[in-house]
């Protein structure tokens, strides 16, 4: 006798289909395990330095005086009298200036001019001799050991104010200071988002020790130099 098979009991009936939809949630089930993220706790601080980025100068409204109309001329009198010239006008003499040779000539002493020394400000960019950092007199690259130090000092002196981040407060603090001619660090001008923000780059760049100040045809001049500070929340 032949076995019997009930059509409705056929197992293989709908397996394609179950293939499919086996296949699609194992898809689904890797691509998201290959998309999860875990972030760690804390705040991660980012750095930035430009020695391009220059501040924006604003320029101060001016008020325009109204000045009053001048006065009117005054008016032309309707009779003009003739006045004849009977005066006599006596001629001016010139005296001759030169001088002879019976005259003693006074001499006169040596005048010492006295040199004034220009307040010249030469940029970073474009400077012969660029600051020295202290730790980099002996670099060949000055110019990059000095980006360099300063970074370093950014970071190690760096300290998030406490109610900016309580606020949620970040953003970049552009910073323009100008090493002077005796190196040390002055005429500092900050722009942020934040008076914290602001009060802290401050404190940074105060902290920036005495430096060998920037030569020009070997003088020493003014040396304006310009760092953005990022202050980033994650």
């Amino acid at each position: 006798m032949e076995p019997k098979k009930n059509p409705k009991a056929d197992v293989g009936r709908n397996s394609s289909l179950y293939f499919v939809i086996g296949l699609a949630v194992v898809m689904l089930i890797v691509w998201r395990g290959l998309e999860w993220k875990k972030y760690d706790k804390g705040n991660d601080y980012d750095f930035a330095l430009n020695v391009e980025d220059q501040l924006d100068e604003e320029v101060p409204m001016t008020e325009q005086i109204k000045t009053p109309p001048p006065p009117p001329p005054p008016a032309a009198p309707e009779v003009i009298e003739v006045v004849e010239d009977e005066e006599e006008v006596e001629e001016t003499v010139i005296e001759s200036t030169e001088t002879s040779q019976e005259e003693e000539v006074m001499e006169v002493e040596e005048v010492e001019m006295e040199e004034v020394e220009e307040d010249i400000s030469v940029p970073f960019a474009v400077i012969e001799d660029v600051p020295v950092f202290p730790g980099c007199e002996g670099a060949s690259n000055k110019k990059a050991c000095f980006q360099e130090m300063i970074q370093k000092h950014i970071r190690k002196n760096f300290r998030y104010p406490e109610i900016a981040q309580e606020m949620g407060v970040q953003g970049r603090v552009s910073v323009v200071f100008v090493i002077q001619k005796d190196g040390s660090i002055g005429n500092i001008r900050m722009r942020g988002p934040d008076k914290n923000l602001e009060a802290e780059a401050l404190r940074i760049i105060n902290k920036l020790p005495k430096m060998t100040p920037g030569k020009q045809r070997g003088r020493a001049v003014k040396v304006p130099f310009s760092i953005p500070i990022n202050f980033k929340l994650q």
